[in-house]
């Protein structure tokens, strides 16, 4: 084994490691039915559906906002399933009035 690829192995396994030191208050959910999802999303962490977005015919992504200021970012499919696939904290609205329809 040469030094570069022991370095470029070792650098990757490092890599690897980052994601498992940061954990998230929610990251064991990842897909849930949608109205266990939401049950979740309202009861345990407070948080109310801010915005909505068609994505596709079989698609509606979702931002779910707490007072606290946390956010989650969340993709309902028509299968009556619901995935979190974003969140963070510090959300804040810059713009009240409606969006432009098409």
């Amino acid at each position: 084994m040469t030094t570069s690829s022991l370095i470029r192995g070792l650098g990757f396994a490092l890599l690897l490691a980052v994601p498992a030191q940061a954990k998230s208050p929610i990251a064991d959910v990842i897909c849930e039915p949608t109205g266990k999802l939401y049950d979740k999303l309202t009861r345990q962490f407070g948080a109310e559906r801010a915005a909505t977005g068609v994505r596709g015919p079989e698609q509606i992504m979702e931002v779910w906002t707490s007072k606290s200021g946390s956010w989650t970012m969340v993709v309902t499919y028509a299968t009556g399933t619901s995935c979190i696939v974003a969140m963070g904290d510090d959300w804040f609205n810059h713009d009240t009035t409606a969006p432009a329809r098409g």
